[in-house]
């Protein structure tokens, strides 16, 4: 674009931003298709907790083991308030054949839906697709969103790497505790242990009152207490 005078040619410069997701944005909502039939992300999500994962393709052996192990995570989901949502540009009649194979292949019933994003809008407000892995197919990424509709963790693995479920629960554990109490989980903890006091906590008297049951000082600033929501 530019403007002209007798005298000068002034150009103005336009740049334009690849936004990105990131943590503390808010979750982009969307209507797209699916297994289960239209999706409205944030009336499905409802108050739970979310995790929308992205698959490279249907009839893959990596993706087939993933969703089969999701869904015998459904209890386990459950007693989190968690729902869970997959995707991959596949579309609606893929997504149902593949299904079949899954429960045959993993033992269980697939319990969630697979979104069809083949017009890929899913894919590119959740930066799904990363040209230089492929220019067509989602990353196997993976989004937890909060009730609040923000992204509180984004993680994405190779291509050749299944997913560490056990460690999607863990951090789930991890900001549900960490949201309602002044703590943060240390190095590979695990619900049940114990964990830190915030370095901006040092009022003695609230110290007192938040935690009864006593804390250890290592340092002033890594101090260790029992988690605090078990009796």
């Amino acid at each position: 674009m530019f403007m002209t005078s007798k005298k000068h040619i002034t150009f103005l410069k336009i740049e334009v931003f690849n936004m990105t997701l990131r943590l503390g944005d808010t979750a982009p909502d969307f209507e797209q298709a699916s297994s289960q039939g239209a999706i409205q992300f944030y009336d499905y999500l409802g108050d739970h907790w979310g995790i929308l994962f992205s698959h490279p393709a249907d009839y893959t052996p990596v993706c087939t083991t993933e969703l089969g192990y999701t869904a015998k995570l459904k209890d386990e989901f459950e007693k989190r308030g968690i729902k869970a949502i997959a995707l991959s540009v596949d579309d609606v009649e893929s997504h149902q054949g593949w299904i079949n194979d899954i429960n045959e292949t993993q033992n269980t019933q697939v319990n969630f839906p697979i979104l069809a994003d083949k017009d890929r809008k899913v894919s590119t407000l959740y930066d799904f697709i990363h040209p230089n892995a492929s220019e067509t197919l989602t990353v196997r990424s993976l989004v937890i969103i909060d009730p609040n509709k923000k992204v509180r963790l984004i993680i994405t693995y190779p291509a050749s790497t299944g997913r560490n479920f056990h460690e999607i629960l863990r951090v789930i554990d991890s900001l549900q505790l960490t949201d309602n109490y002044k703590v943060a989980t240390p190095a590979n903890w695990q619900d049940g242990e114990d964990v830190v006091i915030v370095p901006s906590l040092k009022d003695e008297t609230e110290l007192k009152q938040r935690f009864p049951k006593g804390y250890t000082v290592v340092k002033p600033y890594l101090r260790l207490t029992p988690q605090p929501n078990i009796n």
